[in-house]
């Protein structure tokens, strides 16, 4: 899913994401929140009719901006406080608002807020915020059946937590499965820790859970990842990372991501990737990339990162068909082998 914190995927316009076949985006409670506000949102009829996007959205519960904002913020039974990064006010939401607000946006999926950790934390730190945590699911579900009650069709994915031990991974999948939301994400990876811990943790986690829901993880962009999640099973997954490095003026290749930036592209008369169909690589080359982003010319963003979703969505649509064709580790082991060079 493309990430479109503010109600809009950076540098990319509404008819470019449905030209390349996306047909969900996510959005963030905490920032719809704080601007424009939830009234100039609600007077708009919604999120979708706000931003004109007619396809789906999935909105996360704040719950990672808020977990950002330390030592602005206070986690407490009841719900958090913290501080706006724009103008220092203070807010508090709670699992049941975090709900409404949801339900006010239109989400097609919303998250429960969670308590978002950090890696390298205790096992009693991490026991306390999955503990907070599993309190505010319950609060969550009753909030949003209230609300599905009086008509709102959003689903309510509950989050698993848990941090990097497997006891409390379990304790907090159980205690997610048992809640029986439409959905189940799984949080707390790619934070810092190691590759080898998130794989491990990844397919730990995913093992606990029930294969008759979507499952999504939260947070992972690069091909490995999103390969090593779709290997376990994992149906969803978001980043901002395709739009963030392509404002840099890096771009995913079927042999590895490499900068338009450098020296040697000057004379590049090339396309950034000569087995990517996209309009960028049909139509520009990376020596005329690398000029825009030399001269600061707002085209690069749009072009760079409108290469970077279309090669991810493309990467995915490539594996559902391996998948379809119980291919798929032949897909994985030969894309890898390409995009590394061999080093997995």
């Amino acid at each position: 899913m493309p990430v479109g914190t503010n109600g809009t995927v950076k540098a990319i316009t509404r008819d470019d994401l449905e030209a390349i076949g996306f047909e969900i985006i996510l959005s963030n409670t905490y920032h719809l929140y704080l601007r424009p506000g939830m009234e100039v949102i609600s007077a708009a009829r919604g999120l979708h009719s706000f931003m004109s996007w007619p396809q789906n959205i999935l909105t996360d519960s704040g719950g990672f901006q808020v977990f950002s904002l330390a030592p602005y913020r206070k986690i407490r039974d009841e719900g958090v406080e913290f501080r706006s990064h724009l103008d220092g006010s203070t807010h508090r939401l709670t699992p049941e608002g975090v709900v409404e607000i949801q339900a006010l946006l239109g989400s097609d999926i919303q998250m429960q807020l969670d308590v978002c950790t950090s890696w390298g934390i205790s096992h009693k730190e991490s026991l306390e915020a999955l503990t907070i945590t599993a309190d505010w699911l319950g609060r969550a579900k009753k909030t949003w059946e209230e609300k599905t009650g009086m008509g709102y069709a959003g689903k309510l994915f509950a989050i698993v937590q848990g941090n990097f031990y497997k006891d409390l991974r379990t304790q907090s999948a159980a205690l997610a499965i048992e809640a029986d939301t439409p959905g189940i994400a799984i949080g707390g990876l790619s934070v810092g820790e190691e590759t080898d811990v998130f794989l491990e943790y990844l397919a730990y986690t995913a093992a606990l859970l029930p294969g008759n829901k979507p499952r999504y993880v939260m947070g992972i962009g690069t091909p490995q990842y999103i390969l090593a999640a779709i290997e376990q099973g994992i149906d969803m997954f978001d980043c901002v990372l395709p739009t963030r490095t392509g404002r840099t003026g890096r771009v995913f290749t079927h042999h590895g991501d490499i900068s338009i930036k450098r020296a040697d592209r000057e004379f590049d008369f090339g396309p950034i990737d000569p087995l990517c169909a996209c309009k960028v690589c049909r139509t520009y080359s990376r020596a005329y990339l690398r000029h825009l982003f030399k001269t600061q010319e707002i085209l690069c963003s749009m072009l760079a990162s409108y290469h970077n979703l279309y090669f991810l969505h493309h990467l995915v649509t490539d594996a559902r068909s391996a998948i379809e064709e119980n291919r798929f580790l032949s897909f994985k082991k030969d894309f890898l082998s390409l995009y590394t060079g061999g080093n997995e």
